[in-house]
């Protein structure tokens, strides 16, 4: 008695093509920003990603017009989620100045949705990169402007103001590019000590 073919392996192919079929533009931008994390700008390829996501280049494309059009995109992931949120900060009237202190650092506190990796990533891709270079600079300014603004409202000249803003942000930034580990609990438990430290008593 002849046996008829299993429907299995079609079932399966066609599984797989609706995969690829709903497979969106965000799936990809967070394939690379994923790649971009973990081993830099030089790992965000076309290929690499579409084996990632067991896809064909032709899937990208349907999406992207190219390499450059997704880096771009990288980059616009960056500019929301790791600028936007202090640059809603931009035009409050400090009255509170350790409470706008608080605004500031809970950004990075929170990592909702500031994300640390991506930062250093895009820092770090913009050694390779004048433009993303100049970016990264002028966000760096912004933000520590904000916690000048913050210890100006607590009272500090200007000096000793920009002086604070710099000490806390580059602890800020050391404490990511250090990769230091730290439960969200203990965090928690320890922003008073630090805030404490920071800002001082005026």
């Amino acid at each position: 008695m002849a046996v008829a073919p299993s429907s299995e392996p079609r079932k399966a192919k066609r599984r797989s093509a609706e995969a690829r079929k709903t497979l969106s533009r965000e799936d990809w931008i967070a394939a690379a920003t994923a790649a971009l994390e973990r081993k830099g700008i030089a790992n965000v390829k076309i290929d690499h990603l579409s084996r990632q996501l067991k896809v064909t280049r032709g899937s990208f494309y349907f999406h992207f017009r190219n390499l450059k059009d997704l880096l771009t995109s990288l980059l616009e992931e960056w500019r929301l989620r790791n600028c936007r949120p202090f640059q809603l900060l931009r035009n409050e009237d400090v009255v509170d100045g350790p409470a706008f202190f608080d605004d500031v650092t809970g950004v990075w506190i929170r990592e909702d949705p500031f994300s640390p990796k991506l930062d250093l990533a895009i820092r770090d891709w913009s050694r390779s990169s004048a433009a993303i270079a100049r970016e990264v600079r002028d966000q760096d300014d912004f933000r520590m402007a904000l916690l000048v603004k913050a210890f100006a409202a607590i009272g500090y000249d200007r000096d000793e103001a920009l002086i604070r803003a710099r000490i806390t942000y580059f602890q800020q930034i050391g404490y990511y590019a250090t990769y230091f580990k730290e439960p969200p609990a203990e965090r928690k438990r320890f922003r008073p000590i630090y805030t404490k430290i920071l800002i001082g008593e005026h």
